[in-house]
């Protein structure tokens, strides 16, 4: 495809409307305090209910962290200065600084698919003849982290409230301000909410609320980048339009789970132009049949996805340990 010819199609999606993001602002930032206050009085009446109000608490808290993403883009607002403004103020809700996430987030978008450049702002995956060339003790640390259970819950768990809390001084002042500040923002927000609802209630609220929002959006990721017929190449034939539009994938979800993850299941297209608002990624691929011929995923089909581990650069696909075994033992894979 010539760079003229998407270029052209998504530009008219690409300003932001100062009316649509404040409306998105308020409908998703007072429904999620408003449940905040359901589910301190909930705690006086069963703490089942408290968590049955905290799974939609959560799915704000992803909502909420699409549009910290998108300030990070400068797709927004127009005005940087509000971008970054809100993504302060969102960044502090989804316990994660603004600065230092969006450089790591911009790599990812350089290089998604780019088996030469892995390791930021990705899931770790390894190659078969990587894994196969590991030692036991990377294999065992690498099968821990690719279960399930850590990375869909320990992982997020501990990268959003443990690690993300602690500067990375080799990333430069800047960033590191960005971590100082957003802490210090969790911690105010912290105190005044212990001060008003005690700091057993505040962590009975916060904490449930976070890990299923961190969980979940830990899942979205993982599928839009690891999924059936996923491309990815290396550096020489690596393409950054061909990685946007099949190394990302069309996470078609129902509508409802689709308003509380800002639309981000378009995300071909947000990988191909990062500067479309996520009010305006729905409305881009009704209108150009260049999108429309993405195989999409459901919601059902997605959970495909749990089976895989390695990228086997021979057949190029990606494949769970059981399929690892199978072709060593055919000998469709050497030693």
């Amino acid at each position: 495809m010539k760079n003229s010819t998407w270029k052209d199609i998504v530009a008219k999606y690409q300003h932001p409307h100062r009316g649509r993001s404040i409306w998105q602002l308020v409908n998703t930032l007072v429904p999620y305090g408003v449940l905040w206050y359901l589910m301190y009085l909930s705690l006086a009446v069963s703490y089942w209910l408290t968590l049955g109000l905290a799974v939609l608490a959560a799915g704000l808290l992803v909502r909420i962290f699409i549009i910290f993403h998108d300030c990070g883009h400068q797709s927004f607002f127009k005005s940087e200065k509000a971008n970054r403004l809100w993504g302060f103020i969102t960044g502090v809700l989804v316990f994660t600084p603004h600065d230092y996430w969006w450089h790591e987030h911009a790599q990812h978008h350089a290089s998604a698919g780019n088996l030469d450049s892995r390791g930021i702002g990705d899931i770790w995956t390894m190659t078969v003849r990587e894994y196969m060339k590991a030692s036991r003790r990377t294999k065992l640390c690498y099968r821990l982290v690719r279960n399930p259970f850590c990375l869909f819950l320990i992982g997020p768990a501990f990268m959003f409230i443990i690690a993300r809390r602690i500067p990375k001084l080799s990333a430069g002042w800047k960033k590191c301000r960005s971590t100082f500040l957003t802490n210090l923002g969790i911690t105010v927000v912290a105190l005044i909410a212990s001060a008003l609802i005690g700091w057993k209630a505040y962590l009975l609220i916060q904490l449930p609320v976070l890990v299923m929002a961190v969980s979940a959006g830990v899942w979205i990721f993982y599928v839009q980048h690891q999924f059936e017929g996923v491309y990815w190449e290396r550096q020489p034939a690596w393409d950054y339009v061909t990685e946007a539009l099949h190394g990302s994938s069309f996470y078609k979800l129902p509508k409802i789970l689709q308003w509380f993850t800002g639309n981000i299941g378009f995300h071909h297209i947000h990988h191909l132009s990062p500067r479309i608002p996520n009010y305006f990624l729905e409305q881009c691929y009704k209108e150009n049949p260049l999108f429309q011929q993405i195989k999409p995923i459901t919601l059902l089909s997605s959970f495909k996805s749990l089976k895989f581990r390695l990228w086997d650069e021979q057949s190029h696909q990606l494949i769970s340990f059981g399929e690892l075994k199978r072709r060593l033992l055919s000998g469709l894979i050497k030693v």
